[in-house]
């Protein structure tokens, strides 16, 4: 009521259509105690009287504004009074704060209900987000998320060996080993002393590892035993248990993960311990492959006491049918590192 009593005998001329298809006619307008009035000037006669908490502005911010008496715009008036439309948006703003809002009790139950859902779905359903989440990551978001977890390892390995007659036969290797599925091996210097794995089918191998064999079979099985890790469970699972609720969410509803989220990812994979394949996996990828399990097993245990069944039970006792790699290119890989 302070409002309409400060604008009470205010008085303007207004421009003022009585349907939308009408010629402006000119008009004064007065405050009323709740209404707007638009007068004849000529013979004081009102015209039209609007409510003024339904009185709506059609053009915010717009010069000469323009109000209607309704949403449907059934008539319309032209203001260019500075006090008039400052009146106007005052005693309309007071009117509607003091009436009555049903609705928020609604929306302040549906609000709880909302945060209550979004609490549940942070405190005890992580696990479901993420599986959901890994499901429908497409390929190239993958292979960027393999991209920036590789970085953060190359920050506590350094970066991989590249002498190109070592990569070169590195990549034969692969070929060898997986056929035609792609997967990219990587040899890295330091900071790494078992293989692992990353998204986007990439396997590190230590330096030390790849120097200590004496030939291509055993790393060979290395490298099937990490894959087969992978797939058992899909390397962007523990990344994201790793990058945290809001990470994954993110990832879910926009398709980018933080490079922020990945950071320090490497420090914890690297301190895992897998622990043994089932050797009846083994033995299947080693048949696969055509790769004879013997060597992988001694370098596994040179007693052969911890790893009987992958020598006892090796798909090719008499030896590798088909030639892993060249002798050249086996110790061209073996200096990988020798840059």
């Amino acid at each position: 009521m302070t409002a309409l009593k400060k604008y009470q005998k205010l008085e303007c001329p207004g421009l003022w259509r009585n349907t939308p298809d009408a010629q402006r006619r000119e008009v004064v307008v007065n405050f009323g105690a709740t209404s707007l009035v638009l007068s004849d000037p000529r013979s004081d006669q009102a015209l039209s009287h609007w409510s003024l908490p339904a009185v709506a502005r059609m053009n915010p911010g717009q010069m000469p504004a323009l109000y209607a008496p309704d949403d449907a715009a059934s008539e319309t008036l032209e203001l260019d009074d500075p006090d008039m439309i400052a009146a106007l948006e005052t005693v309309r703003g007071a009117l509607a704060a003091a009436e009555p809002h049903p609705g928020r009790l609604r929306n302040s139950i549906l609000g709880g209900l909302t945060v209550l859902v979004v609490g549940l779905g942070i405190f005890w359903m992580p696990g479901a987000l993420v599986t959901h989440t890994v499901s429908v990551v497409p390929p190239a978001t993958r292979s960027e998320i393999g991209r920036m977890a590789l970085a953060d390892v190359i920050r506590v390995t350094g970066t991989p060996c590249a002498a190109p007659l070592g990569q070169r036969a590195l990549a034969r290797l692969a070929v060898r080993v997986f056929g035609v599925d792609p997967v990219q091996l990587l040899v890295m210097r330091d900071g790494i002393t078992a293989p692992v794995h990353l998204p986007d089918r990439q396997i590190l191998l230590p330096r030390a590892l790849v120097e200590a064999q004496d030939g291509p079979e055993a790393l060979a099985g290395f490298a099937l035993g990490e894959r087969a890790r992978s797939d058992a469970v899909d390397p962007l699972i523990p990344l994201l248990e790793y990058a945290g609720t809001s990470a994954t969410f993110r990832l879910l509803t926009t398709g980018e993960l933080p490079q922020s989220a990945v950071e320090g990812y490497a420090g914890e994979l690297l301190r895992e311990n897998p622990g043994p394949l089932a050797e009846d996996t083994l033995l299947a990828r080693f048949l696969a492959a055509g790769i004879s399990s013997t060597p992988y097993a001694y370098a596994l245990d040179p007693t052969g006491e911890k790893v009987l069944n992958l020598i006892e039970a090796d798909p090719f006792r008499n030896g590798t049918p088909r030639m892993v790699l060249p002798d050249g290119d086996w110790v061209s890989l073996q200096g990988i590192c020798a840059e």
